[in-house]
């Protein structure tokens, strides 16, 4: 008997399917273990680690999100340019009022694998602030968190 592994030609855009979350009341980081999971495909009986077998995700009101203790005052963000002392920090309270798709999209990215693999899958998140996206026409389907 052989092993079947999944192959990139296998999984193809069509194959693909498009799930979409409520971020209002959401733990963030909860929300982001299971948005990866999806993303990367583990919820698939035909996962493989090396091949992106993964659906698309959108998230929406990612500005009514949550984070548990006293995590939106101490929880730093930082950005930076490529000249010296362009260093800015920014707490996650302020980062919620700024970018609430950057907190997202970071939680999210820290749970992938760091190789080239997850660039291409972090592509396939859409996060947006308020109830509103421009995918209605692939009619996603609700992902449940819990």
């Amino acid at each position: 008997m052989k092993t079947w592994n999944a192959k990139k030609e296998d999984f193809g855009y069509e194959t693909k399917k498009w799930w979409i979350v409520d971020a209002e009341g959401q733990t963030l980081g909860r929300m982001a273990t299971k948005i990866s999971d999806t993303l990367r495909g583990k919820n698939k009986p035909t996962f493989t680690p090396h091949v992106d077998t993964g659906d698309f995700v959108v998230v929406v009101n990612a500005e009514k999100i949550n984070l548990t203790g006293q995590k939106l005052a101490q929880k730093k963000y930082y950005t930076r340019s490529r000249f010296f002392g362009s260093l800015r920090e920014m707490n996650a309270e302020g980062m919620q009022e700024k970018s609430p798709e950057y907190m997202i999209t970071e939680a999210v990215k820290g749970m992938l694998p760091k190789n080239k693999l997850a660039t291409q899958i972090l592509k396939k998140l859409k996060v947006y602030a308020g109830t509103n996206h421009p995918h209605s026409a692939q009619k996603p389907e609700s992902l449940t968190l819990n």
